[in-house]
């Protein structure tokens, strides 16, 4: 009985692979996938093929991993059961239906090309199942490269924007700061010209009473405070690439001159147009401003530019 068990297994395997043969498949990848597949049938080892086509040891020689083979642990049982498959298996070669009474017969060659044509049919239809799987998953891979594209781009202009803001921030505190020296240089000269009344004008400071006229000459009353001039402008310039450049200014100097350091020091493609702009508040400069001084366009004692694309 063992032995009509083995040459069932022997007669599937060589069905299996002198029809996988027969449409054109190697030796080598025919023996593994019938070998993978557990001699399971012609779809699963043509399913094992187009799944391991790729493999890089699919066309090696396969070699059978040892240990025991079906049919070799019962040697010593009785061997008086009917062995004609094992003889019919050894006489034909190896493609074999069954007619109406179960018995297996040698196929005819119209039988082995119906087989191979019908198997040829098959492996189309599951190469084109292959091929739209394949091409949902590139649909997939490229949503999903979209995807982490767009939340990359929104990375980097919250990034810009933050950076906008703190540009904007420092330039705020510096105002303030110029603003609170600005006072201090007031408060200085008030105190200064009291200071002088009381130890020019004689007798004690006048107790503070009801609001009353009083003539005031120029020379009683101080110079007016003057509002300081600055001489230069630092100018803080973000490039396209996003680095910056810092460099001075004279206040009267036009602001193409700071259009003209951008070209020579700032990394700009030759030929690339591009404008210049003030963040906070924002206010895009024209070739009429280029003509101005940085004084003028309220760019002194410092500021901060970006360079734009035209």
């Amino acid at each position: 009985m063992c032995e009509c068990l083995f040459s069932t297994v022997k007669m599937a395997e060589l069905t299996t692979l002198e029809s996988l043969l027969e449409m054109g498949f190697g030796r080598n990848r025919v023996e593994r996938a019938v070998a993978n597949t557990g001699n399971q049938g012609i779809e699963r080892a043509m399913d094992w093929l187009m799944e391991h086509e790729d493999d890089p040891d699919i066309d090696e020689p396969y070699v059978q991993p040892v240990g025991n083979i079906l049919g070799e642990e019962t040697t010593n049982q009785s061997s008086t059961e009917p062995s004609s498959l094992v003889d019919t298996t050894e006489a034909g070669d190896g493609s074999f239906t069954e007619n109406s009474d179960g018995e297996k017969m040698q196929m005819t060659e119209e039988e082995k090309r119906e087989q191979v044509k019908r198997l040829e049919e098959l492996m189309r239809s599951k190469q084109a199942e292959r091929r739209e799987r394949e091409r949902a998953e590139e649909v997939d891979r490229e949503k999903q490269r979209r995807k982490h594209g767009q939340e990359l781009q929104q990375v980097r202009q919250k990034l810009q924007d933050d950076e906008m803001k703190k540009l904007a921030d420092q330039r705020r505190k510096e105002k303030m700061e110029d603003k609170l020296a600005r006072q201090r240089v007031k408060d200085k000269i008030a105190r200064d010209r009291e200071e002088r009344a009381q130890k020019f004008g004689g007798g004690a400071p006048a107790v503070p009473g009801p609001a009353q006229p009083t003539p005031t000459s120029p020379t009683s009353q101080g110079p007016p405070p003057s509002k300081k001039e600055y001489e230069e402008s630092k100018i803080q310039i973000r490039l396209l690439d996003g680095s910056t450049i810092t460099t001075s200014f004279k206040a009267q100097e036009p602001l193409a001159a700071v259009r003209v350091y951008v070209q020579m020091n700032g990394n700009t493609p030759e030929g690339q147009d591009f404008m210049l702009l003030s963040p906070y508040p924002r206010q895009v400069y024209t070739e009429l401003d280029m003509e101005k001084p940085l004084k003028e366009l309220n760019l002194v004692p410092s500021a901060v530019l970006f360079v734009a694309k035209k």
